[in-house]
């Protein structure tokens, strides 16, 4: 099967529904996203249902149907469990909030962070994301955890009633674990852990960082003018936290508490071998990632768990087939900004996907090959006459030789129209005329054109007199281009003289 031609229409219109609602939707989808979340007086508008948000992000999303199952469940239902919050009165809400602040755990490039981007984008919230090893315990070297609070306000452009319904995504979670070592284990990373379990609960954080200077004139200013000073608070109570990380190693504590041999489980990391690795990651205990390093406290805070597969040739093969894939659809936007339309087939999409996987960062992979495939090609079409391109397997496999086969058909088509525009004759070429036409090219470091030129600049008045509208120049015409022509006209003048004889009874 290969993939249907590509019309720049498609495209448009494809790229205008990537987050809009499908006239299909139930009323209800559609409603929450144009309500969005919340309005300015913080009054909560949210409206899918844990299978809505499931479908939408499987139209995205290849191979991680479980780990949908539950992300798309627990979204809804915090934000659903939110608006009904603030519908119950005070002495009658429950004591304790409790959050279902996700942990995913899975290897690089298997779409993480991408569906947590989906997320947000469907249901108009907020989003943060940020690498947990960029944070410090003080904040004075590296980062202050608050700061990703205070940067929800400003992805909702001041708005705190919007950003206090945010969420906040921290991927390599599992590089702040805390190591023991020869000097005891890792404070500084076990501190940042208790900074973020206090904000992941119910927290109280200045809008204004104390040590900043600008907040400091500006707290000034606003004391001398009105005789007090107004510190915003953001509220944390109702943010989202979700943490991901590839857990290098946590598979050897759990299996160690499973009792299970891990002989033969790495020197196989393809086929069943790596599917077992999976369900013994689905196995995950608290337990495990307090032994990986973790406080029970933080670990409490994050009470929904989440193992995402390991990608496999097939499933980047099924994210490029897919009709909403990034890659493919970047990639073809790359090349319509030069006017230039693009279509894969079938087995040149494979074959990527086989290259990707060899570059052992999952989905991620794909561009990389993408890249290193097409890049000549995206260099060189725009200043051809090509307007739409079929990329085959043979082309991405080499690529340099299928461009120059592209160069070649370009250049005989620029020589075919203005040989036509000038003398009104369209010149054809056979096969090894073409192939030699190429090679006195290449040997005298000149372009096909202007071999043609020089070959064959007598030819229209000669071609004109045979009265003909069509000509095919041969090897012979390439290597004796004089000879060959006057050959021509005197054969063709025989038969003229042979036509016109008239039949002797």
């Amino acid at each position: 099967m290969t993939n249907p031609m590509f019309d720049p229409k498609d495209l448009e219109e494809l790229l205008k529904e990537e987050f809009d609602e499908d006239e299909s939707a139930p009323d209800a989808e559609k409603k929450g996203a144009k309500e969005g979340v919340i309005s300015h007086d913080g009054n909560i508008n949210f409206n899918l249902k844990p299978e809505e948000l499931e479908s939408f992000l499987n139209k995205y999303v290849v191979g991680q149907e479980d780990a949908i199952e539950i992300i798309a469940t627990k979204v809804c239902t915090h934000f659903n469990r939110m608006k009904l919050e603030n519908l119950i009165p005070e002495d009658q809400k429950v004591i304790g909030n409790i959050k279902s602040n996700i942990l995913m755990v899975g290897p690089t490039g298997v779409g993480k962070t991408y569906i947590i981007k989906l997320i947000a984008k469907k249901i108009g919230v907020p989003f943060v994301k940020a690498d947990a090893t960029k944070f410090s315990e003080t904040g004075y070297v590296g980062g202050d955890v608050e700061d990703l609070v205070r940067e929800l306000v400003h992805e909702a452009d001041g708005d705190i009633a919007k950003a206090e319904y945010g969420i906040i995504y921290l991927d390599e979670i599992d590089k702040i674990a805390s190591i023991g070592n020869q000097n005891g284990p890792d404070v500084s990373r076990s501190g940042v852990q208790r900074n973020l379990l206090k904000l992941m609960e119910e927290a109280e954080v200045d809008l204004k960082t104390p040590h900043d200077l600008a907040s400091q004139v500006e707290a000034a200013m606003e004391a001398q003018r009105t005789g007090k000073v107004t510190r915003k608070k953001i509220n944390t109570k109702n943010i989202l936290f979700i943490v991901s990380g590839a857990f290098s190693g946590i598979d050897e504590i759990i299996r160690r508490r499973m009792n299970l041999k891990t002989i033969g489980f790495d020197n196989d990391v393809t086929g069943q071998n790596k599917n077992t690795n999976y369900q013994i990651l689905k196995s995950i205990r608290t337990e495990d990632l307090i032994k990986y390093g973790f406080e029970s406290e933080f670990i409490g805070r994050l009470p929904v768990t989440v193992v995402l597969n390991d990608v496999t040739v097939d499933t980047l093969y099924q994210i490029l087939l897919n009709k909403y894939s990034s890659v493919v659809n970047g990639k073809k936007l790359d090349f319509l900004s030069y006017g230039i339309s693009l279509t894969f087939e079938d087995a040149a999409l494979r074959y990527l996907s086989e290259k990707a996987i060899e570059e052992k960062t999952g989905a991620r992979g794909l561009l990389s090959v993408f890249e290193k495939a097409l890049i000549r090609l995206e260099k060189t079409l725009p200043s051809l006459e090509i307007k739409s391109i079929l990329i085959t397997e043979d082309i991405v496999k080499n690529p340099n030789e299928e461009l120059r086969k592209l160069l070649i058909n370009d250049n005989i088509k620029g020589f075919q129209k203005d040989f036509l525009i000038n003398h009104g004759i369209y010149l054809d070429f056979d096969t090894e005329a073409i192939n030699l036409i190429q090679e006195k090219a290449q040997s005298e470091h000149m372009s096909f054109k202007r071999i043609c030129e020089d070959l064959f600049h007598d030819y229209p008045y000669a071609i004109k007199l045979m009265k003909l509208d069509k000509f095919t120049i041969t090897k012979d015409a390439v290597l004796n281009p004089g000879n060959f022509i006057e050959k021509y006209i005197k054969d063709n003048y025989k038969k003229e003289r042979q036509a016109d004889k008239p039949i002797s009874e």
